[in-house]
């Protein structure tokens, strides 16, 4: 089978010739794993991991105040949405623009354009591979997010309560741009898309974040509208979700959600096996390997022999992609281990 093959017969719930891995790394990661392997660009990389995936982005082309790239060369992050992030790595916000607002303020609020996304460029980026990998696409839509930073993040669960048709019309106007937006990305490019690929953390280490009823009164219509256009374009839909949600995994079901990733297993309820034994027959899996006890702070045994115990669990029957527990290798992570990890895949992965 091809890389893109073996994806999408996990996809539709057939057997593949062995599990898929997935690999997302920060680029301080890439530039770690470039050095340690001797090769000159990130490809080499994804090759030599045996990575099936490959991502396709749009580019910014709105009014300069948001402009990321600007922003960081200014040593400021300011989103779309007018929020500015401050600290380390991701940051925390340091305005809340849509605080104390009302319907009115909500209405009134300088919401950006899909105009200042490109698409033009993302049907020719996916060519590039030759129908070899699946292709991931699609905004990454974090809404739930967006929405704590714009009304602060106490606040938001709050008004949940007391005030949901704010919480509401803020949700509706964050999910309006990103539904635009992967329309247009799919309208240019859907028929070399296959999977669309969103993140949302809706967990904690204890939990989810928010109640199942909160999630499906709040989030589940949003969520559903943005797989349901994803589907309408014959495109498959992942979404990203650090943290505990064992709870939350009918419901992301029911909303058209494929597959989940990250699958952190030191959180509570997302332990290998019981995600096997309760969901494997509604949800997809992409992920179990533990990226910071294991990747980050293991050694090489380590890493064989976690990946050699969830491929124990989590192989038989299908339904299984292979990758550490979150979106994002990070720069403090042995390439060694990682190495191991998807090596011993490679070994023991096959159908």
């Amino acid at each position: 089978m091809t890389s893109r093959e073996r994806v999408l017969a996990v996809f539709n719930r057939q057997i593949p010739d062995r599990v898929p891995v997935w690999c997302g790394a920060s680029p301080e990661f890439m530039e770690k794993a470039r050095k340690h392997l001797g090769v000159s660009d990130d490809e080499a990389v994804y090759q030599r991991f045996r990575d099936d995936f490959r991502r396709v982005y749009s580019r910014y082309a709105g009014p300069e105040k948001f402009d990321p790239v600007i922003n960081a060369a200014n040593g400021t992050r300011r989103n779309v949405f007018g929020v500015e992030r401050i600290g380390e790595g991701y940051g925390v916000p340091a305005n809340t623009p849509l605080k104390d607002a009302t319907l009115e303020d909500v209405e009134n609020y300088p919401w950006p354009s899909p105009d200042w996304i490109d698409v033009s460029h993302i049907r020719e980026d996916a060519l590039q591979y030759g129908g070899e990998y699946a292709i991931m696409g699609g905004e990454w839509c974090p809404f739930f997010h967006d929405l704590l930073d714009l009304l602060g993040m106490e606040d938001a669960l709050v008004m949940m309560y007391e005030e949901p048709e704010v919480v509401h019309a803020v949700l509706n106007h964050l999910v309006d741009y990103y539904y635009e937006c992967n329309k247009r990305i799919f309208e240019a490019a859907g028929d070399v898309i296959d999977i669309a690929f969103m993140g949302n953390d809706m967990g904690s280490q204890n939990g989810p974040l928010v109640s199942v009823p909160l999630f499906e009164e709040f989030f589940a219509p949003q969520f559903k509208r943005l797989c349901d256009l994803a589907h309408s374009y014959g495109i498959k839909t992942q979404m990203h979700c650090c943290g505990g949600f064992y709870q939350l995994i009918p419901s992301m079901h029911k909303c058209g959600i494929d597959c989940v990733q990250s699958l952190q297993p030191v959180n509570e309820g997302m332990q290998p096996a019981n995600l096997k034994k309760n969901y494997n027959d509604i949800m997809l899996m992409n992920g179990c390997i533990d990226s910071i006890n294991k990747l980050i702070y293991g050694t090489v045994e380590d890493c064989v022999e976690t990946t050699k115990e969830v491929l124990s669990i989590m192989k038989p029957g299908g339904g299984y992609i292979l990758s550490p527990s979150h979106d994002y290798l990070l720069e403090m992570t042995p390439v060694e281990n990682v190495l191991a990890m998807y090596d011993t895949c490679y070994e023991l992965g096959a159908y």
